[in-house]
């Protein structure tokens, strides 16, 4: 059965539900996931400042699958983007300290 997700706390509650469904305590599920327990927490609450990345393991421990519905377009391009696959970002310039001369 398909769910629409339209926020965080809809993402949150059907990970709770999936991770109740299979009797599996928040602490087991973090540490299977590499993840901790006050992020899974965070999650199944809803809150909206999560890392996805971190997310993504999250389902992928219970075996939540994420699909998305778009139009024809947009999957031709997106599979357009996919074989072209992902510039790399930038390096990050080094941070540096300037001293600063007192007057």
């Amino acid at each position: 059965m398909n769910i629409k997700i339209r926020k965080p706390q809809d993402l949150g509650l059907l990970i709770r539900a999936t991770r109740k469904h299979q009797k599996l305590r928040l602490d087991d599920v973090a540490g299977s996931a590499g993840l901790g327990p006050v992020f899974v927490r965070e999650v199944e609450r809803g809150k909206e400042s999560v890392q996805f990345g971190r997310v993504m393991k999250l389902l992928q421990e219970l075996g939540i699958e994420l699909n998305a519905n778009v139009t024809d377009e947009v999957l031709t391009n997106f599979k357009k983007l996919q074989a072209d696959g992902v510039k790399p970002l930038p390096p990050k310039r080094p941070f540096s300290m300037k001293k600063v001369e007192a007057v």
